[in-house]
């Protein structure tokens, strides 16, 4: 729905947290947005990092999945329009051909300001999100 995709995510740096902006990142290969956050996430590490490349978001990542957090509710960056947090990978229980199988499962958190978006569309951009992942392939990059 939006023009503009400016795609920050939380770094850990030894400064504390800081967002870095992968500016128009809806016009970027999912490689090319690979390699920027790479870039901007070491200059954050190296406090080499540009008062521009923190400005200018629209929507935020947070993963602390790699912490092995299950569940979290990410605050959102005002003036930004949404966040998604992105839990740990688990293997979770399901029915498949009448046997129980092990499979991955990620939790996904969105917050969003109701003003740019209502929470259907939300949740459609959830439920669509979902269907990409259990759908990617690593060869996809």
């Amino acid at each position: 729905e939006f023009k503009h995709v400016h795609l920050g995510f939380a770094v850990d740096s030894p400064r504390g947290l800081m967002v870095p902006i992968i500016h128009n990142a809806h016009l970027l290969s999912l490689e090319k947005i690979s390699k920027e956050a790479r870039r901007l996430s070491a200059a954050c590490q190296e406090e080499t990092i540009l008062p521009d490349e923190l400005n200018g978001g629209t929507f935020t990542i947070s993963n602390l999945g790699t912490m092995g957090i299950e569940s979290f509710t990410p605050i959102l960056n005002v003036p930004q329009v949404a966040i998604l947090g992105i839990c740990s990978i688990s293997l979770k229980p399901v029915m498949k051909e009448n046997e129980i199988k092990f499979i991955p499962h990620i939790g996904l958190s969105l917050t969003f300001d109701h003003r740019a978006v209502d929470g259907a569309p939300a949740a459609r951009f959830l439920q669509e999100l979902a269907m990409a992942i259990a759908k990617f392939e690593l060869k996809n990059i």
